[in-house]
């Protein structure tokens, strides 16, 4: 889950922290804290909201971009984007356990990525058509399960254009996983658990 608080209207600091806690209580495993407009005070104290509303689950909280913030506020890892620091600089700083992903859209950036080292996870993309990033051209399947093949090993989430019905196209790419964020930030907040519980289901599914 990716989250987007300009899509959930007013006061969207505190009902982004109610749905990430309803997200976490229903099975998320990894929630994205992508909020790249925001002072470094007020990000902060988000982070610290939502580190503070998984506590007790299995959900970790990644930080975009912001390591910094991340460390700061105790968060479980950061997500770098393709031109961000390489994750060797990050891991030399960063505590025991602490999560680093990257953002890739090549076969060739996925090489360098992964000959450097130091990355848990990719998030490549964009895999299907979505309303997020228009104009971006689409892997599609066989590209991610390209990805996937350069990645080495590394595990690889797919992105863009998530939904309950195209997730069910990544059977047999070999990624670890998918990310969204219109899934999970276009739906009522009452409806967040059940659309995380519909998520894993669709991609327990699809795995066999």
């Amino acid at each position: 889950m990716i989250t987007d608080r300009r899509r959930l209207g007013e006061r969207a600091g505190a009902a982004l922290i109610r749905r990430v806690a309803a997200a976490a209580r229903a099975g998320m495993h990894l929630i994205q804290i992508r909020e790249r407009d925001m002072s470094d005070g007020e990000l902060l104290t988000l982070v610290m909201q939502a580190v503070e509303a998984v506590r007790g689950t299995r959900t970790r909280i990644i930080v975009n971009d912001r390591v910094d913030v991340a460390m700061v506020a105790g968060a479980h890892g950061v997500h770098l984007r393709a031109d961000s620091a390489p994750a060797r600089r990050v891991r030399k700083v960063a505590p025991p356990s602490f999560l680093i992903g990257r953002s890739v859209h090549t076969r060739d950036e996925i090489s360098q990525v992964c000959a450097e080292g130091d990355v848990d996870y990719l998030l490549f993309g964009t895999v299907f058509e979505t309303a997020s990033k228009p104009n971006l051209p689409q892997a599609g399947v066989a590209g991610l399960a390209d990805a996937v093949d350069a990645a080495k090993g590394v595990p690889v989430l797919g992105i863009g254009g998530m939904t309950l019905d195209t997730v069910g196209q990544l059977h047999q790419t070999g990624c670890a996983g998918f990310a969204a964020i219109g899934q999970f930030a276009d739906v009522p907040e009452h409806d967040i658990p059940r659309t995380v519980t519909a998520a894993l289901g669709a991609w327990d599914n699809q795995r066999y």
